[in-house]
């Protein structure tokens, strides 16, 4: 099988599989103390997640702190509904449904336009009474980079706090400022089932979910050593290997549009993340298509919306009508990917998607 779905998560990098089995333990070993107990192995396991603190705290923003979450949805939920009530929230049309469906419940919620490239427009000005601004660094869908300092910018301006989902980002490019950002391990080669919501210094939220306190009093929950042991090997991993890794993907992303050349490229090519290339051809029949390429692992949007049967907001916000959205695939690739997997996925595509020509 061929994997070219990196958006929807990543391969478990080796080095976080083996940061985590210590912390596996079970009878007779000494890894599977809860990290809040006062004993030896809990102050072991304590140890092990401040270190990893450490480790993901250093491709953020200097300053700041890091809480760490069961995921981005859980930081998303924590970010919101905990910076305030009241006000309106202010979201980008293209942010993924997990900033979009918490805005929306908790509170007013404005939508901000994005242009046909892809990127929100930023010269729309935001509602008088915005408490905080959402918007994505790299889009899930489309891999578009926003204009992420300019709309931190203008919250400042109207007092508002920014928010940043950074998932897409964090280990691939210089992650910008924010007030808070969340990110999710397994976009970045580690483990599925954690991730963090990164402060900067000196804000304070409060908690959304009750229980024993954990984490600054912010997040009620004992934490998984292991989890967060492969969270923090995966991010040293990904800040070592950051210039590699975005050569390589370069690589891969100029071979990949030579091979879809006639096909429709969804979304700004340059304000882009090279390890995504959204398209689409004109009649296609992308269930028949994934059916008869059911070996090459791809998307038809968002992998947490496949199987919703709704057209894809962020194609529709950038202009596409639902027929050209239902046209379109998503290829995304990473670290693990090489040319001859891209050469043979875009040759059995390719023949399926002209097969339907016939």
């Amino acid at each position: 099988m061929i994997y070219l779905d990196y958006q929807a998560t990543t391969p478990l990098a080796p080095e976080a599989r083996d940061a985590m089995m210590r912390w596996l333990d079970g009878p007779g070993g000494t890894g599977f103390g809860n990290p809040h107990s006062p004993h030896r192995m809990g102050r072991q396991a304590k140890a092990a997640i401040e270190l990893a603190r450490d480790q993901v705290a250093a491709l953020f923003p200097a300053g700041g702190r890091i809480i760490f979450t069961s995921g981005a949805t859980e930081a998303v939920n924590l970010a919101i509904r905990g910076s305030g009530k009241g006000g309106t929230v202010s979201v980008s049309a293209i942010e993924h449904a997990a900033v979009l469906d918490t805005a929306q419940d908790a509170g007013k919620c404005h939508v901000l336009n994005v242009a046909k490239d892809g990127q929100c427009n930023t010269k729309q000005d935001l509602p008088n009474d915005t408490r905080l601004v959402c918007l994505m660094q790299i889009n899930n869908e489309i891999g578009t980079i926003q204009p992420t300092i300019e709309w931190h910018r203008k919250a400042k301006e109207n007092k508002a706090l920014y928010f940043c989902d950074a998932v897409q980002a964090y280990g691939k490019i210089e992650v910008t400022g924010a007030d808070m950002i969340a990110i999710s391990a397994h976009k970045f080669h580690g483990p599925k089932g954690v991730g963090a919501l990164w402060l900067r210094e000196g804000l304070d939220i409060e908690e959304v979910q009750t229980g024993g306190g954990q984490e600054h009093g912010l997040r009620s929950g004992t934490l998984s050593p292991a989890l967060i042991a492969g969270m923090g090997a995966a991010a040293k991993l990904a800040k070592e290997a950051l210039d590699q890794d975005a050569e390589h993907i370069q690589t891969l992303w100029k071979r990949a549009t030579e091979l879809f050349g006639d096909w429709k490229l969804n979304g700004s090519a340059e304000a882009r993340w090279h390890g995504n290339l959204n398209i689409r051809r004109k009649g296609l029949d992308v269930n028949r298509l994934m059916s008869d390429c059911r070996d090459v692992m791809f998307s038809a949007g968002s992998a947490c919306a496949s199987g919703s049967g709704r057209t894809s907001h962020v194609l529709e916000a950038i202009g596409l009508s639902a027929k050209q959205a239902k046209t379109s695939i998503r290829l995304g690739w990473g670290r693990y990917t090489t040319m001859e997997e891209i050469e043979e996925a875009a040759d059995r595509i390719n023949g399926a998607a002209k097969a339907q020509d016939l």
